[in-house]
């Protein structure tokens, strides 16, 4: 027998009622009702209540404890009376009358309360993590994602996929984000580098004739954070297939998503196969390359109704290559004045002089813009920005007497595209979420035909714009052809509710449309050979055609559990400085460290005071 417990503290029923039973866990509360003390007590299973009675000699004992005390109890189980049955505990039914008493841990003041809810700074989560993660929430949360963990991997197998590790110490790559560099001692300056993705290698491993390979794979990136994105480490759903075409990879990976969001979470899941959506539709009707379908408000390009207005400012623009993006909602003609009031406070944050908007309720058109328009312009917008697209505010739509034209409120960003297109998409963002027209479900999309390369704003050279390892589409003819800026390729995104989950792509794997590949963003033939050494290489003896993609699965967690920030969904996590308060790193080492690294440090002023 377990020296410490005959059971754990979630398992005790009416069945063990008259039992002799000894538990250990953690004091969750404690309460003192004169002659009866109440111990909840707290494991990984659950919680049990036990209680003992002031004529008990171990009663001073148990009255000493504090939270969060460890301690070995043995009783029996008794069942509670109707009135104090708790219905909310698996456990509430029976209790546990303490008849020995062991102290295992001791513990005076602690800095978090565990058994609260009560806000905590991020610094004093982190830097008490093994604290913050006994609270029940985050608990479950990690529970949660080693379930989620399991399943998938169960799924995958199921699907014939192979599970295989691929390295940790690797070779730095001059594309994605920055790399993490390990000084090499047997090398000296020389470095590895911590896999951005295991990108290559698993690439490597449909050369060597592994069909299908998937790993729960640890990535590497030295880049900010944000409330969906941890920095330095995350763990992603790597998978790659041989012989196989997008198509594949979707039908492949579809089933297993869906599969676990459904078994997961209590919410509607949108059926596979998800909607694809070209990037050039999601960026015109989105504004983004990620939108949330939940949401649906659509945006519609009304440049050529303007054209020909006497509102100067947009003609203007249009002029300069401007593009004018409108957004309709049915309904909200009702708003109080304070609402366009408070958009247009909005828009200049977003660093545009206003929101232009047209009303109309009836047969009237009103509205800071409706003077610059004629009527049959008013009229035009209507019918392509309300009249076509019914998403209303209200249950019941309100026509107006002009053939299927609503009534509603159009709103209007005139900016040159780029520009035009983030505003819009977080215009279409902002409004479905005030006028509370988002759906509460995941709903799944694929976002494909990418841009192979685009311009990079600082230097005006051309550049991948997604992974470089892509097809194009078309092939080489399409490299050696077409303006690069025009060519698509064979990448894909999966999003779900505005979340990138994953990027993918079937694969270049032909030596000679790497090389053109690379050379179109800037990487003559010898650099490309060194920087891909050993997949150019590989190529050479035969690659065959291959993709994959690589689901998020901390992102997938952070949406099946509802937390907002992808820190709640991971054990122990940096800060937004990439800082883990815990352990105190990253942290200077000793001068001998370096000395065996042959490294030298010249750190800036401010850097070599702390």
């Amino acid at each position: 027998m377990n020296i410490y417990r005959t059971h754990n503290c979630g398992a005790l029923r009416c069945s063990d009622v008259g039992n002799i039973v000894r538990l250990s866990g953690w004091v969750n509360k404690k309460r003192d009702h004169g002659n009866l003390l109440f111990v909840d007590l707290r494991d990984h299973y659950g919680i049990t209540q036990c209680v003992v009675d002031s004529t008990s000699e171990v009663f001073r004992d148990v009255e000493k404890t504090r939270h969060e005390c460890i301690i070995t109890i043995d009783g029996t189980v008794v069942k509670r009376t109707p009135d104090t049955v708790n219905h909310g505990n698996p456990t509430g039914i029976i209790e546990v009358q303490i008849e020995k008493f062991t102290m295992l841990s001791y513990v005076e003041n602690l800095p978090i309360t565990v058994g609260s809810d009560s806000d905590l700074s991020e610094e004093t989560r982190l830097k008490y993590r093994f604290l913050d993660l006994r609270r029940e929430q985050i608990h479950k949360n990690i529970v949660l994602r080693s379930e989620i963990i399991s399943s998938i991997r169960e799924k995958m197998r199921k699907s014939g996929f192979l599970e295989i590790n691929t390295p940790i110490l690797t070779s730095s790559s001059p594309e994605g984000a920055r790399d993490f560099l390990v000084p090499s001692r047997l090398h000296p300056g020389q470095f590895y580098a911590l896999p951005q993705a295991p990108q290559q290698f698993k690439q490597l491993l449909m050369v060597a004739g592994f069909d299908k390979y998937f790993q729960i794979a640890p990535c590497f990136r030295d880049e900010d954070s944000r409330a969906d994105r941890s920095p330095g480490e995350f763990y992603q759903l790597d998978f790659e297939m041989s012989f196989a075409t997008q198509d594949d990879i979707f039908n492949a990976i579809e089933p297993i998503i869906y599969e676990i969001f459904k078994e997961f979470s209590a919410k509607s899941v949108s059926p596979y196969p998800f909607r694809r959506i070209p990037y050039d539709y999601a960026m015109l009707r989105y504004g983004c390359d990620k939108p949330d379908l939940r949401n649906p408000l659509i945006i519609n390009e009304v440049k050529d109704i303007f054209e020909e207005s006497s509102f100067a400012a947009f003609v203007e623009a249009i002029k300069n290559g401007g593009v004018v993006r409108a957004i309709g909602v049915i309904g909200a003609e009702k708003q109080p004045r304070s609402f366009f009031e408070k958009l247009n406070d909005w828009a200049k944050e977003q660093e545009i002089p206003g929101l232009g908007y047209i009303i109309y309720d009836g047969e009237d058109a009103k509205g800071p813009l409706v003077k610059f328009l004629t009527e049959e312009m008013i009229y035009a917008i209507r019918e392509r920005v309300l009249a076509s697209h019914h998403v209303t505010v209200e249950k019941d739509e309100c026509k107006s007497r002009v053939g299927m034209a609503y009534n509603g409120v159009v709103f209007f960003i005139c900016d040159q595209r780029k520009k035009a297109e983030k505003v819009s998409g977080l215009l279409r963002q902002k409004l479905g979420t005030d006028l509370g027209l988002c759906s509460d479900q995941f709903e799944f999309c694929w976002i494909i035909d990418f841009p192979m390369y685009e311009l990079d704003e600082n230097t005006g050279k051309i550049r991948f714009s997604h992974n470089p390892f892509s097809m194009p589409q078309g092939g080489i003819e399409a490299l050696e052809s077409m303006d690069p800026l025009e060519i698509k390729a064979y990448q894909y995104d999966i999003v779900c509710n505005g979340v990138e989950l994953s990027s993918g792509a079937i694969r270049n794997h032909l030596p000679n449309l790497m090389i053109k590949a690379f050379e179109i963003a800037g990487y003559d033939a010898k650099t490309t050979k060194e920087k891909f050494k050993g997949m150019f290489n590989a190529f050479q003896y035969g690659a065959p055609p291959h993709g994959g993609c690589a689901p998020g699965i901390d992102r997938m967690v952070m949406l099946i559990t509802e937390e907002p920030n992808i820190r709640e969904v991971i054990a122990f996590p940096l800060n937004q400085q990439a800082q883990d308060l815990m352990m105190n790193a990253p942290s200077r080492v000793s001068d001998n460290q370096l000395k065996e690294l042959h490294i030298k440090l010249d750190l800036p002023p401010k850097a070599s005071l702390e």
